[in-house]
């Protein structure tokens, strides 16, 4: 045997070729040797941009000794936790079962060869520390608990079995009879762990949560609620004044390990950007506030930058480590600076980020947050604001091309369908929102990559790197990317994406659907068979693909006449009717759907000549959640009835809330009237 992960198109697995471990892939075969040979399996599940995966590689999979170890008593296997999220979610849940303490990555566990877990944890170090036995020796242990232990082995199996199987929605759903219990549940759970210092929920160590903060701009825009509102611009401005949001290169890191949002886990992450981008943009569209437009231009411009492939996809993420130290990219100290700036930039940037305070990183660095605002750098260097604003500026400049020549941290260049989704779906939002055709063209590009490249057979594939695509689809892909069409088609109507979102549609149900009882399983009809076929709808730093599909076949459904789309959209409620009773907080994106089936979406259709839409650009920017607008020009092909309207040499705009729709109006201020009630 060898390491077998040479042919890999995970950025992860490649980084673990060279191991002297004998890692092979996920695989039926790899599940085979181990029943053959009666070992069990050593199964490793990680993702390039992690610190910890990298201190645990170093450690103990690129040495001699511990290889050997692992080769003779394992079937090593290693998983992309991005290209696998159907192994991760059901291990990530056995390890929390097993240990009662949450997961986390690298995550470590010891399979049985029919792929049940009996021991694990997360990281283990090369020697005893931490608390924590040395990985070789524990290695050593868990071989010798498979020889003498199998009967006790077995019994714990058949009882994480059976629970893990309670964990699903129970088979036969309720009535679909709603109401908006729930929704204002969520509300107030969010209010009470709400910190208001700082903005976020919670305490240390602090994630961005865009599916709960998108659940607050809704209550905001669409429903006038002015807490959810002070929640989220509070988040929303805490997160872009922190050491979380790149401040030279715009975008945001995936979390920070302090409750200020000062300091951060240094990844950047796809799937973080795209919501956070549409987010940001919303909340400028209602408040005007030059801060968040700042914001969402940054993530833009870093993704379009950075992630974007040639062919246009989105990759997947940075890491957090450059020269084998995390963070050593972004940080400064003040020598790196004096040869840089001018005596008045280094004082300006010193003090709006504060580098004239104790260093805030390891190592006597400084990394950079904002430390004071515009008006007391002015004051304290007795310059009017716009001065200072240029002399920042410019220092931000210099700063950003010297960083630029630094070594960069690594890049996983995969391509995920679900996670390009989230992009393209804030891309497009934000270029309608902003009047950017550049971020909609980058959108539309990623968009077409997914078509030419991970759509056959009128199936979805889940990875590709290089063009090459593969692995069945999920539910998140299918879900995330017709939300993300239905995004497109506002920003500019390309007719085949509105075909393409009810292909989608259709496969999602015919392939993930449970017809009988309701909802949609993580995994197709006809994927391998694994341990458990999970069907979940809580939200984790990604929404679930459950609350996105119930959320986009209600509007999908609306706007091209399709009752199946609509009822599987309700019967994704009922399924999970008992979770949203009891833990409305934990499935935001699921609470979003409720209101959306409560409320059929307005949708507003502006029909006619396309050289005059473009006066009507003002109410194409519509921030509102819950009104979907489309510019549809004389002559556009393969509408649906629905869609239809009568050609005019003038624009005419209807706005309709499920099969009414009021008289057409002609006059842009009368539609925004209208809007506005």
């Amino acid at each position: 045997m060898a390491n077998q992960l040479a042919g890999e198109t995970s950025p992860y697995l490649l980084q673990h070729a060279a191991n002297p471990v004998h890692w092979v892939p996920w695989s039926q075969a790899a599940l085979a040797r181990a029943r053959d040979e009666d070992k069990p399996i050593l199964l490793s599940v990680g993702y390039s941009a992690c610190h910890w995966c990298h201190v645990m590689a170093h450690e103990s999979f690129e040495d001699a000794g511990i290889a050997e170890v692992m080769n003779r008593l394992f079937v090593n296997i290693k998983v992309d936790r991005e290209e696998r999220p159907d192994l991760d979610q059901i291990y990530q849940l056995a390890h929390q079962m097993l240990t009662q303490r949450s997961g986390g990555w690298p995550l470590t566990l010891f399979l049985t060869p029919d792929g049940m877990p009996f021991f694990g944890g997360t990281y283990f170090p090369k020697q005893p520390r931490y608390g924590l036995p040395g990985f070789g020796d524990l290695c050593e242990r868990v071989g010798r608990a498979w020889r003498e232990q199998r009967a006790a082995i077995d019994t714990q199996n058949a009882e994480l079995r059976e629970a893990m199987q309670r964990l699903n929605p129970p088979a036969g759903y309720e009535d679909d009879d709603f109401d908006a219990g729930p929704v204002a549940a969520a509300r107030d759970a969010l209010a009470a762990g709400f910190d208001a210092a700082h903005g976020g929920f919670g305490h240390a160590p602090k994630f961005p949560h865009a599916p709960e903060l998108a659940f607050l701009q809704q209550r905001q825009l669409s429903a006038g609620d002015a807490k959810a509102g002070e929640m989220l611009l509070a988040t929303l401005r805490g997160m872009a004044a922190g050491g979380i949001h790149d401040h030279l290169g715009g975008g945001f890191c995936r979390y920070s390990v302090d409750e200020r949002w000062e300091i951060p886990h240094f990844e950047k992450m796809l799937y973080d950007n795209g919501p956070l981008l549409g987010l940001y943009a919303r909340a400028w569209a209602g408040t005007g506030d030059e801060q968040l437009a700042a914001a969402a231009e940054g993530i833009a411009t870093f993704v379009m930058r950075e992630l974007q492939a040639p062919g246009g996809g989105y990759y997947s993420a940075l890491d957090a480590d450059s020269e084998g130290h995390e963070g050593k990219f972004y940080v400064w100290t003040p020598d790196q600076l004096e040869p840089l700036l001018s005596v008045d930039e280094r004082v300006a940037v010193g003090l709006r980020y504060g580098l004239k305070d104790a260093p805030n990183f390891e190592r006597s660095f400084w990394h950079l947050k904002i430390a004071r605002s515009l008006g007391e750098v002015a004051a304290a260097m007795q310059r009017d604001e716009a001065a200072v604003a240029a002399l920042i500026a410019a220092a931000r400049a210099k700063m950003f091309a010297a960083r630029e020549q630094r070594v960069r941290p690594g890049c996983d260049d995969k391509v995920l369908a679900s996670w390009n989704a989230l992009m393209i779906e804030g891309m497009a939002l934000a270029a309608r929102l902003m009047d950017r055709p550049d971020w909609l063209r980058s959108a539309q590009r990623a968009a077409d990559h997914l078509h030419a490249v991970h759509w056959r057979d009128a199936r979805l594939l889940a990875t590709s790197k290089g063009g090459r695509a593969h692995l069945n689809g999920y539910l998140d892909d299918y879900a995330f990317l017709i939300a993300a069409l239905l995004e497109l088609l506002q920003a500019e109507f390309v007719p085949r994406y509105l075909g393409w979102a009810q292909e989608l549609a259709d496969a999602l149900l015919t392939y993930f659907e449970d017809a009988r009882h309701g909802g949609f399983h993580f995994t197709s009809h006809d994927h391998e068979t694994l341990i458990v076929r999970s069907m979940n709808a809580q939200d984790n730093a990604t929404p679930s693909g459950n609350g996105v599909a119930a959320l986009a076949l209600t509007k999908l459904g609306h706007l091209v006449g399709n009752q199946r789309y609509l009822d599987a959209g309700r019967n994704v409620l009922a399924r999970f009717r008992t979770l949203l009773a009891n833990h409305p907080a934990g499935c935001s994106s699921l609470v979003a759907a409720l209101e959306q089936i409560l409320c059929a979406p307005r949708i507003v259709l502006l029909c006619g000549p396309a050289e005059a839409l473009s006066q009507w650009r003002g109410a194409r920017r519509g921030a509102r959640p819950d009104t979907l607008t489309f510019a549809l020009p004389n002559g556009t092909p393969d509408l649906p009835a629905t869609l239809t309207r009568p050609e005019a040499g003038v624009v005419n705009a209807w706005v309709c809330l499920g099969v009414k729709c009021l008289p057409p109006v002609d006059r842009p201020a009368e539609l925004e009237r209208i809007l506005s009630q």
